[in-house]
């Protein structure tokens, strides 16, 4: 299972993350991010023109953002990796494997950082300019360094434990040693053996809990060696083709979404937003068979819309929703099965990160895509629903009395709250602002809301926090994006998803197979890798595949979200399946018995989303857009 190693409602913890330049520059500059898009869209509307720049000064903006918060988060151990050191024995074979990860990711980031030097060096003679005279080369400056302080902390991460100071300064200095050895790598001698054998020792590191972005770029730059082996072409070019990937990212134009609607899904989970969410669906709904059921099904939905993780919202909502289905007598094991499953609820509607992670990888419409997910979204939800009405009933769990003034009141108290998605819906749709503005703007509105209306933030104690957190997740998914963009450079390179065209088309002729073999292979593989993985890595190769069976972009990216929404449920590594255990204190052989019958429902969810084109293209060109 591929899972953050510290996964954690939004401002649970409030350790101090990195140095306190770290976080005041990050939080500046995510508070810039916020206030450059939206002041754009607004001088549009009312002067007749964009601030010159805006656009692409944010993209280097989320640039040294993403770079800042991979420092964070590799200050904490908080970059994606599969879980599976906690397997390993206690005592001497958990820290040698666990020096073992460390020791090749500061290696990999030693490497990183030479190869981000040579990139600032070349770009350092030209003449490009980011916004306002500032040079492109001063921006980039930001990916040497980044990796320089990560693959430091890599190296002293190795000595944490509960040994003497003794051993564990051993440790990183045999960490930094292995560091120095891989930086040597780049003026190494290239042949076929030492390409294998990079490939092992990545192999090796992944399956050991090394973060995934830190396997992705060895195995890049261990693929492209291999070419040069071939080629006989100079062996630094090798290892600048992650760099260069990472800094062609920056330069997608949706991009600065990411970062915006992290920090908007942050602040309104730490200013109360589930409470406030619980009361007013349990105000609507409480008074339907199922009521309370129905209210849980759609809270964990749009929590998973604000965070675009589903871990997030188990574990923020699991104590306050959970007790509530048990107390109007609902069974446990269904209230369990509940929670696990609605927890993966809610990914394909804005402003959700997966659904423009995809587009940005795929190369689909931002906007297009959250069209065509608005009624496949409802229909996961309200299949679920519905089986939780069936349950109440039979239950027998009370129906409250329907209080029109409570039911009013608590909408009331959250309609700031409803009012994020329905201000990117309407500010997308109806083309007043671009994808980035109206992420901006729904930042821009988290913190007028959090700060100004129910004051629930307090603007220098717990913002800067905040932000500081939301970085770190954005840092670890751009840092991951950005590795594996090198790695599918060598994907096209190698012509691996032509080849894989050209096999699927000579050996499955039909449309119907091979969707449902894409359902199959997508359903075990979002259960094996967490989403953001799973992204990076099989849109560029399911895109082309799509397209020569006459599937439209759209249609496609929203079969491929909804199985790995599924995914999060498929025993035995569904991540929803470990976090409910974990959270609710059950083993997991019992979580996997009790979210099956969720699995099942959401599963016929899943194809007729996969075989009713219409629910998805249809949608969209009654938005007059093209699928």
């Amino acid at each position: 299972m591929s899972t953050p190693t510290s996964i954690e409602t939004p401002g649970a913890r409030h350790e101090k993350l990195g140095t306190r330049v770290e976080r005041g520059l990050v939080t500046l500059l995510l508070v810039a991010l916020i206030l450059l898009p939206a002041a754009s869209t607004v001088a549009r509307r009312f002067l007749g023109r964009d601030l010159p720049g805006s656009s692409t000064l944010a993209q280097h903006i989320t640039l040294w953002v993403g770079f800042l918060g991979a420092m964070l988060a590799t200050a904490t151990g908080r970059h994606l990796a599969l879980s599976t050191l906690d397997f390993v024995p206690p005592g001497r074979p958990r820290r040698s494997a666990a020096f073992f990860t460390t020791a090749v990711s500061a290696a990999v980031c030693a490497l990183l950082a030479w190869a981000s030097a040579r990139l600032v060096y070349v770009e350092w003679s030209g003449f490009a300019r980011v916004a306002f005279g500032i040079r492109t080369a001063w921006s980039e400056l930001v990916m040497p360094v980044g990796f320089a302080v990560m693959a430091i902390r890599f190296a002293l991460n190795a000595g944490n434990g509960d040994e003497p100071a003794a051993r564990r300064w051993a440790f990183r200095g045999a960490a930094a040693l292995v560091a120095v050895g891989g930086f040597l790598l780049a003026w190494a001698v290239p042949s076929q053996a030492l390409v294998t054998a990079l490939l092992l020792v990545m192999l090796a590191a992944f399956l050991l809990g090394a973060p995934v972005f830190i396997v992705m770029s060895g195995v890049a730059m261990a693929l492209f060696f291999r070419g040069i082996v071939e080629s006989g072409q100079e062996p630094a070019l090798a290892i600048a083709s992650v760099p260069t990937a990472i800094f062609n990212l920056a330069l997608t134009p949706s991009l600065p979404a990411l970062p915006l609607l992290t920090a908007a899904g942050y602040i309104l989970a730490e200013g109360g937003a589930a409470r406030r969410l619980v009361r007013a669906y349990k105000g609507i709904f409480g008074w339907m068979p199922g009521g309370v059921a129905i209210m849980a099904t759609f809270v964990c939905a749009l929590f998973t819309t604000f965070t675009g993780a589903s871990g997030v919202t188990i574990l923020a909502l699991g104590g306050l929703l959970l007790p509530s289905l048990l107390e109007e007598k609902y069974p446990e094991d269904f209230s369990v099965g509940l929670v696990t499953a609605a927890g993966s609820l809610g990914l394909l509607f804005p402003p959700s990160l997966p659904v423009i992670l995809y587009a940005v990888v795929a190369g689909a419409a931002v906007d297009v895509l959250f069209i065509a997910g608005l009624v496949p979204g409802l229909l996961m939800i309200l299949i679920v629903a519905a089986y939780g009405i069936v349950v109440g009933v039979r239950s027998g769990a009370p129906r409250q009395r329907f209080d029109g003034r409570e039911a009013a009141a608590a909408l009331w108290d959250a309609k700031w709250d409803l009012g994020l998605p329905t201000l990117v819906v309407l500010a997308v749709g109806s083309g007043f602002a671009t994808v980035v503005e109206a992420a901006a703007l729904a930042a821009a509105y988290s913190l007028v809301v959090e700060l100004l209306v129910f004051r629930s933030i307090h603007p220098t104690r717990d913002l800067p926090r905040v932000l500081v957190h939301a970085a770190a997740l954005v840092g670890s998914v751009l840092i991951l994006l950005g590795s594996a963009l090198g790695l599918t450079s060598w994907f096209v390179d190698a012509e691996v998803p032509t080849r894989l065209v050209e096999w699927m088309t000579g050996h499955v002729h039909s449309k119907a197979l091979f969707l449902l073999m894409l359902n199959a292979v997508l359903l075990v593989l979002g259960s094996v890798l967490e989403i953001y993985s799973a992204i990076v890595v099989l849109a560029p190769l399911v895109a082309p595949l799509g397209e020569a069976y006459g599937i439209t972009p759209i249609h496609l990216g929203v079969v491929f979200l909804a199985n790995l929404e599924l995914g999060f449920l498929f025993p035995p590594m569904g991540l929803n399946l470990f976090l409910s255990a974990t959270r609710f204190g059950k083993p997991l052989p019992w979580v996997y018995r009790k979210a099956f019958p969720f699995l099942l429902i959401m599963a016929a969810g899943v194809l007729a989303i996969t075989y009713l084109p219409q629910i998805t293209d249809g949608v969209v060109r009654a938005f007059g857009k093209t699928p």
